[in-house]
């Protein structure tokens, strides 16, 4: 698994490793039990805190997106799926509905921002058939 993070960016790392490693598994690239390096081992490959890369981890699990096992280490989970379907939707709309307001207050016509939704989305489905 390839993680760019970029130490820079507001985003803390830990959601920049979870958002990628969701990434990975929507396009394909990161497969049902797919093993995830071990948090020492990613913290010593991108030389950061171990605290970090767990956090990430813990979310993911929280997510429904990883399993964690104590002997076989932290795999990718066989039907990626949120505990919790019904608040799932409701983070999404709310997090859609900022994006929206954002888009709004600089302009972005209401077709570009479908466009861009609509690309987001199907990027990611198109990838798996791969």
């Amino acid at each position: 698994m390839l993680l760019t993070l970029d130490l820079q960016s507001e985003v803390p790392i830990y959601q920049q490793i979870r958002q990628q490693v969701i990434q990975g598994v929507a396009s394909g690239k990161l497969t049902p039990g797919e093993s995830l390096p071990s948090v020492r081992q990613l913290a010593a490959d991108i030389g950061i805190n171990l605290h970090t890369v767990n956090k990430a981890y813990q979310l993911l699990r929280d997510d429904g997106v990883v399993v964690i096992h104590r002997q076989r280490g932290v795999l990718i989970a066989d039907t990626p799926k949120p505990p919790d379907p019904d608040a799932f939707l409701k983070t999404l709309s709310e997090r859609l509905t900022h994006l929206a307001a954002e888009a709004i207050t600089f302009g972005v016509p209401f077709e570009d921002f479908v466009s861009i939704c609509s690309t987001a989305y199907m990027f990611h489905t198109e990838a798996q058939r791969y």
